[in-house]
């Protein structure tokens, strides 16, 4: 029997590490996993924000924390932050989060290539560090649990999103082949794949002029969940043993749509493109 079981479930007393701790769903994450007892790793590339994380995990749980600065684009600060996670903590890393993500908009040839790598930067290699550097010691732990950030973009195919697009399908595409190459070896792996969320990744990303106050008329009208919700839900997928967390009606929506008939779903999307230009501007 592995380590995972009923009564012993990976988001239980955890020793984690979350990347993007600094705000968001990452700082929900890292809260959560607090609140049930864990030890965490709290990365960002904004020092002060995963400080402002740990204050509040000091505060408000029970929980132990530490921040680290980490630019998850860089392999060799992944590295690192595997080799310091556990001597901070003390124990090995049982769970990793790949939260640390931006955003990035326009029409394919609007975007820069510089663009597409630094959005590929943290979105994608972000990932495939993390993954890179922790796979192998939770191999040799004889255990271990995963959770990547997607995101509905990595099926829905949006207009105007495709650097986004293409590094969200990527970090689907991975949590898939992990799971099954991974699920022998005792390591879980969840995929989140959330559409709108309340976060700064749209207000900080990179957007056209023209989205201009559109992100926040979106995010106030069209979330369905919080932060708070979406790691809550996952977390507990997690522990069940569910690959995918597709936390929002519309998020299962496009889901099913694009698996029933993929064919008519791009025709659609296609159709709808024109409304939507007519809509931002």
């Amino acid at each position: 029997m592995g380590f995972f079981t009923q009564k012993n479930k990976p988001t239980q007393n955890t020793y984690a590490v979350v990347t993007g701790a600094g705000s968001g769903i990452g700082r929900s994450f890292a809260m959560e996993l607090a609140k049930r007892g864990g030890t965490i790793v709290c990365a960002d590339i904004n020092l002060n924000a995963a400080e402002e994380t740990v204050q509040l995990i000091q505060a408000e749980t029970a929980g132990q924390a530490f921040a680290v600065q980490c630019d998850v684009g860089i392999k060799e600060q992944v590295y690192e932050l595997s080799e310091q996670a556990e001597k901070l903590m003390g124990h090995p890393v049982t769970l990793l989060i790949n939260n640390a993500g931006v955003g990035l908009g326009g029409k394919f040839d609007e975007v820069s290539l510089e663009d597409w790598q630094w959005c590929m930067h943290v979105n994608l290699w972000g990932v495939i560090h993390g993954c890179h550097y922790f796979v192998p010691k939770f191999k040799k732990q004889g255990y271990g649990a995963i959770i990547n950030v997607a995101s509905a973009a990595g099926y829905t195919a949006a207009p105007e999103m495709t650097a986004y697009n293409v590094t969200k399908s990527s970090v689907l595409a991975l949590s898939e082949t992990l799971s099954a190459e991974l699920r022998s070896a005792n390591i879980r792996v969840n995929v989140l794949c959330p559409t709108l969320v309340p976060t700064n990744i749209m207000k900080n990303g990179r957007l056209p002029s023209r989205y201009s106050g559109l992100a926040d008329q979106l995010l106030m009208n069209h979330a369905f969940v919080t932060s708070d919700q979406v790691a809550i839900k996952t977390l507990n997928r997690l522990d069940a043993g569910k690959l995918y967390t597709i936390p929002q009606p519309d998020a299962k929506l496009f889901w099913l749509m694009k698996r029933a008939s993929p064919s008519l779903y791009a025709k659609m999307l296609g159709i709808g493109y024109p409304l939507f230009k007519k809509y931002i501007k």
